[in-house]
């Protein structure tokens, strides 16, 4: 039997193929939609619990150097005030007759809620609590200003190259050659001696800016390296030689395509600097070269608890505590930061 179009002479039949239409989403459902690389790495960072709780622990410590007055206010004492000696607090002593805490775990109490200071007597907890403030956001802005210096040097580096290159890797070079401990000790006293007379006593903002510095010169080449080092691997990709055809200057070509690839480096650098940042901030003061007496700092209370072991160990406790979850939280967040930007490197 022949087929109508073939009986008409219209030719051979063909069979017309409906348009695919993408369907609709059932009622309920929710359209699925791209998502930016940002919106993955928040949607990994979420999923992975240890780097949820280090975040928060972290944001914590911030909130507390933050709320510092507040806090020690409300616990109704001060950083400064010798409650051992003073005699407005006669009728409330905290010490003995040897200068040693009196009741339990180095004097805690409902009116001192760490303990107290042998010898003074002055409230720990809000020793401890100025001292992270002192600590934290000093290591904040020495932190801050490193990656920015590094990463400008680094992108200047890794992308311009030959001579430029040459150079900027020799001073690196130069400045990692100084052993860095040693010359934070010798060279702090220098710094202040420099601008404050011997005879009159430093200004705690002025050792805040001497150890700024100091760090600051010392320590921007680890992230100018990082930086160079994948700049030098981004630069040679087709969409930088795109740009580069397209007729974009060097500075819109490092700014729109080389810039925004190298921030997942930049911030898991960042969150291992800060923890290794109030680490040394606190060696200064406990080698005696950085913040001192009374301004409260974190290495001055190591400092304090070295002459307090033998008779009050407990002053060391939580100070040392409030440390050690500092530091390991925040390494704890970079690991889980970098393989959230990068799942292949996932624990």
């Amino acid at each position: 039997m022949t087929s109508p179009a073939k009986a008409e002479g219209t030719g051979p039949s063909i069979a017309l193929v409906p348009e695919l239409e993408t369907p609709e989403p059932a009622k309920g459902e929710k359209k699925l939609e791209g998502r930016s690389p940002g919106q993955l790495m928040w949607q990994r960072f979420k999923r992975d619990r240890t780097g949820v709780i280090c975040a928060v622990v972290v944001i914590l410590y911030f909130a507390v150097s933050l709320l510092a007055p507040l806090l020690v206010k409300l616990s109704g004492t001060d950083p400064y005030t010798l409650y051992g000696q003073d005699p407005t607090y006669a009728d409330k002593p905290v010490l003995d007759q040897f200068g040693l805490p009196l009741g339990y775990f180095g004097g805690v109490s409902g009116d001192h809620w760490f303990g107290v200071e042998p010898q003074y007597g002055r409230d720990l907890f809000a020793m401890l609590v100025y001292g992270m403030r002192t600590s934290l956001f000093m290591a904040l802005g020495v932190t801050v200003l490193l990656m920015v210096t590094g990463v400008i040097i680094g992108l200047i580096g890794g992308y311009f190259g030959g001579r430029t290159d040459y150079w900027i890797g020799r001073v690196t070079d130069f400045f990692l050659s100084f052993p860095q401990q040693l010359f934070f000790i010798a060279f702090m006293p220098v710094v202040t001696a420099f601008f404050v007379d011997p005879r009159e006593e430093t200004p705690t903002y002025f050792r805040a800016l001497a150890m700024l510095i100091v760090l600051w010169v010392l320590g921007w080449m680890g992230m100018a390296r990082l930086v160079r080092s994948t700049v030098l691997s981004l630069r040679e990709r087709e969409f930088v030689e795109a740009a580069k055809v397209s007729g974009a200057s060097p500075a819109r070509i490092v700014r729109k395509e080389i810039l925004p690839n190298v921030v997942t480096p930049i911030l898991v650098q960042f969150t291992y600097s800060l923890p290794s940042t109030i680490l040394t901030i606190a060696f200064l003061s406990f080698a005696g070269v950085g913040f001192v007496e009374p301004t409260p700092d974190w290495g001055r209370l190591f400092a304090a608890a070295a002459n307090y072991t033998e008779q009050d160990p407990a002053f060391l406790f939580f100070p040392g505590l409030a440390l050690v979850i500092f530091v390991l939280a925040f390494n704890l967040l970079g690991d889980s930061v970098r393989d959230a930007f990068d799942p292949k490197s996932g624990r």
